[in-house]
This record gives structure tokens, C-alpha cells and sequence, in this order.
């Protein structure tokens, strides 16, 4: 994939009269829940839609829905980054897509269709991970949205906004709102970096993805999930050996299709689709319009909000759940001592004198509030075990087996990274 940015378009930056008249009515005067900060008239106009910079991470089913949100409120100077392309099962919910637009960028895509529907709005599109950018690019925001389906992502651009957080400087704190749904439950926040509870805080409220045992799936299938998972874990590894298997590639989902179906067949189980194989593999929950255009909404309000001041922001997180009638909560997610990223304090971890390295490991990758995929794990004073690089790996691997106990002391430090997080976690070990 090569990482593009587009120029912005030719939007025409004229508008006429009255364009604006009911958000105006919000800005020309001061309501009963202002902010004593807000200053009406021409001033927070002319910042909203000649000055305020906002980037827009994802263009899927939400950003699709905030990307028309912003530009129709008025903002008028939108950043967009997204790695994907477009397929053609995003088309029944990503409006700003068109069968003709299929294999294409989806940030490019929406820029264009964006600035082509609403004269005078910029959209700078950036077809590339959001790890490819530096601090300078995240600085030139005034805040950032981000529409994300991957918890590393978000975890990634929240601990890059905590990092970026100079106290001398206030400008470097860049609201981060974020949002998400799964089916029929969706959230958005509000995050202040350093000052509220930031995404790594929360992560022990996360649903665990759904896996099955096994002898379940190896034995006594009885679920079309079953001959699937059957298929990706045990039947592609001894057909296909050592190839990767690819989720978004449509040969691979095909011949795990096609496997699964033999396999539903022997043990007269049904409901075995390409969609379900599909989302089984990527452990997809089937997106719901009318939940993105909720919490869209929500998350565009509240950057109007932060922009203008002309309202309280949301303190800090609001909860929608449609799976039994319509329910919504809002409530304050308070900060974690421990968290690794905003925290500051070590986290405190009770083992066994007899637990190896390798169970350690196991730990930190299930446990709820860590959730680290593929830890490297250290003292302050040498390696205990380290994924990268291959030599480094070699090196620390016969430590796997050895007992944690004899590399760390009780009450000493451990130090665990991984590559796709910028950021540190410091573990005191206790033994039991």
C-alpha cells in the first residue's frame, strides 16, 4: 500500500446568504449553559469556519457520518486519514461511496465526494496509517476525532496525544473525541490528555472477543461459528502450512468458505454464509446505520462545542444501547492511578513463586486492563524476553521457561513494551 496525501480540492470558499442561520443562532448570542468563556458574534464564527483544524481518523460508517456532520455544521478545514480501500459490502451503510469507487482509497474518496457536495469546505485526505505521521503533523490541530474499528489504533493516537501534552504550552493539549458502535451499542467521550481519563484508562471495560474451546470446534461441533473457527485455526495451518492466512483477502475468506460448508455439511449444522465466515475470522459485528449516525452526532456536538464554547462539553462519556428499546447514559470516567499512560504509577502484580516467563506473558496479553499483544518484558537492568528483533528473540528465548522468580526479585520492576504502543508499562512483582 503507498501512503498518499492529496492536495486540497477546488472548493469554492463563497457563502451566501443565510447559509448558516441556525447555527448562528447558537453563536450570535450566549445561552444558559455558555461557557463563561464563550465571546459571541463575529469572532467564534470566524474561528469555526476560517481558522479551527480538524482531523478526522477513520472514513467508515462513522467517519463517513461525522465527515458530512463537520462539514455541514461548518467546519471548514477537515484532515482525514484512512488505510483502507473500499469494498463493496461497505456500500449498503458508507454513503459517500458508489459501486464505481470500489478499490479505492476511502479517505480520497470522501474527500472528494465531501468537498464536491458542500461548496467551500477543505478536506485534505491521507491514505496511510495514522503511525506514519509525527508529533509536528498532530500538533497543527485544534482537535481530533477519531471513527476507528481497532483498539491498537485507538490506543496508539491516544497515547501520542498524552505524549504530546507540553505543560508550559496549552496549545499542545488536543481534545481527543472518540467514537465507536457495535451493533446496536455504541459510546462516544470526550478525552482531555493528561487532564481526564484517557482510552488506555478504560480498556478493562472492553468486551473479551468471543472464542471457543478447542475440543469444541475440533470434536463436537455444533454452531456454523464452530466449523468455521475450525476451518481459519486448525484445517488452513495443515493444509496451507506456513503461508499467513490474509482476512482481507477474498481468496483466503473463500477457501475458509468453502471448507467451512464441507465441514457444516457432515455434521448437519446451518447458517454457514460468506458473511458470517467473514466476520467470524475478523471477529466483525455487523455495523448498524442508524447507530453510526447517533453517536456521529454525538461526537460532532461535541466538537462544536469545544470549538465554540458556546455549550459544556460532555464530562466524559456517554453510552447508547439499542439492543432492548433506546437507552443512554452519560457519566464521568474517573482517571486510573496505574495507567500506563497518564498515570504515572507502577502496577502493582501478584504471581506465583513457580510461574514461568511464558505464563507471565500469557497473563499480560488476557488480563482485561493490559491488554498488550506480543509483550517484551525487561528489568531496569537487562532483557527478560524481547519479540524483536529476531536475534534479540533468540537470544531471550531459552528465558521463556525459566521461573520469574529467578530473574526479578520480589518487589522488583518489570518493564513491558510492545512495538505497536508508544508508550511503557512498569509491573511491581510480588510472589504469593
Amino acid at each position: 500500500m503507498t501512503a498518499k496525501t492529496h492536495v486540497n480540492g477546488a472548493a469554492t470558499s463563497s457563502d451566501w446568504q443565510d447559509r448558516y442561520y441556525h447555527v448562528d443562532q447558537i453563536l450570535d448570542r450566549p445561552g444558559p449553559r455558555t461557557d463563561p468563556s464563550f465571546l459571541a458574534g463575529d469572532e467564534v464564527k470566524d474561528f469555526l469556519r476560517n481558522k479551527c483544524k480538524i482531523l478526522v481518523i477513520g472514513a467508515g460508517g462513522l467517519g463517513c457520518e461525522i465527515l458530512a456532520n463537520l462539514a455541514l455544521t461548518g467546519f471548514k478545514d477537515i484532515h482525514l486519514i484512512d488505510m483502507d480501500t473500499i469494498d463493496i459490502s461497505n456500500l449498503n451503510r458508507q454513503f459517500l461511496f458508489r459501486p464505481a469507487d470500489v478499490g479505492r482509497p476511502k479517505a480520497i474518496v470522501a474527500a472528494e465526494y465531501v468537498m464536491k457536495r458542500v461548496p467551500g469546505v477543505k478536506v485534505t485526505p491521507y491514505y496511510g496509517k495514522i503511525q506514519d505521521k509525527g508529533d509536528d503533523y498532530y500538533l497543527q490541530f485544534n482537535l481530533v476525532i477519531c471513527g476507528l474499528d481497532s483498539v491498537e489504533a485507538r490506543r496508539w493516537i491516544n497515547a501520542t496525544l498524552v505524549n504530546l501534552v507540553d505543560p508550559a504550552n496549552p496549545e499542545s493539549l488536543k481534545p481527543l473525541i472518540d467514537g465507536g458502535t457495535e451493533g446496536f451499542k455504541g459510546q462516544a467521550r470526550v478525552i482531555l490528555p493528561t487532564v481526564s481519563s484517557c482510552y488506555e484508562c478504560s480498556l478493562d471495560m472492553l468486551n473479551k472477543p468471543t472464542t471457543f474451546p478447542i475440543c469444541t470446534i475440533a470434536n463436537t461441533p455444533r454452531l456454523p461459528e464452530h466449523c468455521i473457527e475450525w476451518a481459519s485455526v486448525l484445517e488452513w495451518p495443515r493444509t496451507r502450512g506456513d503461508e499467513k492466512l490474509d482476512t482481507d483477502d477474498p481468496e483466503h475468506i473463500g477457501w475458509l468458505y468453502s471448507i467451512a460448508v464441507a465441514r457444516a455439511k457432515e455434521f448437519k449444522i446451518e447458517g454457514v454464509t460468506w458473511s458470517l465466515t467473514q466476520g467470524v475470522v475478523k471477529n466483525v459485528i455487523p455495523a448498524i446505520a442508524s447507530t453510526n449516525a447517533i453517536i456521529a452526532a454525538s461526537c460532532c456536538n461535541e466538537a462544536f462545542k469545544i470549538a465554540t464554547s458556546s455549550a459544556a462539553y460532555l464530562n466524559n462519556y456517554f453510552m447508547l444501547i439499542g439492543t432492548e428499546g433506546v437507552y443512554s447514559y452519560t457519566f464521568e470516567h474517573e482517571k486510573r492511578d496505574h495507567c500506563p499512560v497518564c498515570g504515572g504509577e507502577a502496577l502493582e502484580m501478584s504471581i506465583s513463586r513457580d510461574w514461568t516467563v511464558e505464563q507471565l506473558i500469557e497473563l499480560l496479553t488476557e488480563k482485561q486492563n493490559i491488554q498488550i499483544k506480543k509483550p517484551s518484558l525487561a528489568t531496569p537492568e537487562k532483557p527478560i524476553y524481547f519479540q524483536q528483533p529476531p536475534q534479540l528473540e533468540e537470544a531471550t528465548r531459552p528465558n521463556l521457561e525459566k521461573r520469574v522468580s529467578e530473574l526479578v526479585p520480589d518487589g522488583g520492576e518489570v518493564v513491558v513494551t510492545a512495538s505497536t504502543l508508544p508508550f511503557s508499562l512498569s509491573l511491581i512483582i510480588t510472589y504469593e
